[in-house]
């Protein structure tokens, strides 16, 4: 029975990615496809990576109008990570992502490991309003350059008034 729905799925899948393939064997824009396939989230994201040189099809960079077919290896750098894909069907409307991932075989890298740290200046719930102790060394934390202190001596205000 559980065999039977997961065929239903796959078959379901193939007719979704079928039905917003081109007609005829035409071809598909790289900004639609990778939009299409869930590489990135927007069709706007798709061109302006197109635009910036971090798409390439088959080695070259490409605009956002390349005509991609299928076979062709698209490389696509996005969000510090790169992707390499390689076209296994062409689809013009945007799937869902069990269908999206059947259009291409994934020969990416392995993402890079999380690091595991603790997020900086997280306080304890009704610890109240930070001293300004506490708050500086939030700063040393984040990595955010303290403010120069007044010369000694002024009362806080600058020299000459």
């Amino acid at each position: 029975m559980v065999a039977e729905r997961a065929d239903d799925g796959g078959k379901a899948a193939v007719a979704a990615a079928e039905a917003a393939a081109p007609p005829g064997g035409e071809t598909v824009r790289v900004d639609s496809w990778i939009w299409s396939v869930r590489l990135v989230k927007t069709r706007s994201q798709g061109a302006a990576a197109c635009k910036g040189g971090h798409v390439r099809v088959n080695g070259e960079r490409v605009k956002p109008a390349h005509s991609l077919r299928v076979g062709d290896e698209v490389r696509l750098v996005h969000e510090g990570r790169e992707r390499i894909v390689k076209v296994k069907r062409l689809i013009r409307k945007r799937v869902g992502a069990p269908v999206a991932v059947e259009c291409y075989a994934d020969n990416s890298p392995p993402p890079p490991p999380r690091e595991a740290v603790a997020p900086a200046g997280v306080r304890d719930r009704g610890a109240g309003r930070p001293t300004k102790r506490d708050r500086r060394e939030m700063d040393r934390l984040r990595g955010v350059a303290a403010p120069p202190h007044p010369s000694p001596g002024t009362g806080g205000r600058a020299e000459g008034r």
